[in-house]
């Protein structure tokens, strides 16, 4: 008896057998996107907790090594620049204003660094399991968070020994700072993870691109010698969201360890810093959207590249 088919679709009735080695092959797919990765917030932990525990893993010191590399930094920084160029005299309290922008930019690089070799660093887990590929480069944004907060202890107790007080203003620029770091971090590094499976030469070109993030933020010099330098032009400087979230930070610690903090804030920092903090937050969020788009138009292709 002759084996009759419909088309598949029909009520009641069974699709025609199809021969398997006629299906092309997929990579597991999952619901992509950012709301996706939240939505999956267990999975989102374990990442964190794996990307912590590798790095320290066979460690002696541990986690010790997030206070011990930014203090090398510092040391480094005051030895090296604050020494040579004097700036500690021309800056109150210059460890502090130093300190204070090394933590945020520290925050910017590690994210945007790690971000960029996210995916190509768990490539076997990519290719094998359905979950939003935005969640590495969002799990490296927030393995660097983690390590902001011993460096902001650290910052914390120097402010303090200086004879600091924490006040609503500075610390609302505190967190506009993070917030835009995180932002923008997340932004960059999605974009570069996902054109560093197509071009691994995107690894190196982050790391040229980070030897002129730090000269390019008012941290190993005071913003005062960019407005005295440039004057009206001073503006186009502001334009750099780093260096906005470097003077956000000096506003939430530096300035309270000043011997005259109002006349530090009108004389070392812009004015509506505030206000320019949120700009760029705005200015954030409209990247990440467009970061989110150009990842999810390169995503399908990822699999195959890797």
């Amino acid at each position: 008896m002759a084996e009759t088919t419909t088309a598949p679709g029909e009520p009641g009735q069974v699709p025609a057998h199809r021969d398997l080695s006629e299906v092309p092959l997929a990579p597991p797919s999952a619901n992509n996107g950012l709301m996706a990765v939240f939505q999956r917030r267990y999975l989102l932990r374990l990442l964190v907790r794996r990307e912590i525990n590798a790095r320290y893993q066979g460690s002696f010191l541990g986690l010790l090594w997030s206070y011990i590399n930014p203090l090398a930094q510092f040391f480094v920084y005051w030895a090296v620049i604050g020494g040579i160029l004097q700036l500690h005299k021309q800056v109150e309290n210059f460890p502090i204003h130093m300190f204070a922008g090394l933590v945020i930019v520290h925050f910017f690089t590690e994210t945007f660094s790690a971000g960029t070799r996210s995916i190509v660093r768990n490539k076997s887990i990519v290719v094998k399991m359905p979950l939003p590929r935005e969640m590495f480069p969002v799990a490296t944004m927030l393995v660097s968070l983690y390590h902001v907060i011993p460096q902001i202890i650290i910052l914390t107790l120097a402010c303090l020994a200086y004879g600091w007080t924490p006040d609503p203003t500075g610390m609302a620029a505190m967190l506009i700072a993070i917030v835009m770091i995180m932002t923008i971090g997340t932004a960059v590094a999605l974009v570069f993870s996902v054109a560093n499976v197509f071009f691994r030469d995107f690894g190196n070109v982050v790391q040229v691109l980070l030897m002129f993030v730090r000269f390019g933020v008012p941290m190993i010099y005071p913003y005062s010698m960019v407005d005295d330098r440039f004057g009206e032009l001073a503006k186009f400087y502001l334009l750099n969201p780093l260096a906005d979230a470097v003077l956000l930070f000096q506003r939430a610690f530096w300035v309270g360890t000043t011997s005259d903090p109002e006349h530090t804030i009108q004389t070392d920092l812009p004015p509506n810093l505030l206000l320019i903090g949120l700009a760029a937050c705005v200015a954030g969020m409209v990247m990440l959207v467009i970061a989110q788009v150009v990842f999810s138009r390169l995503e399908n292709k990822i699999p195959e590249r890797l």
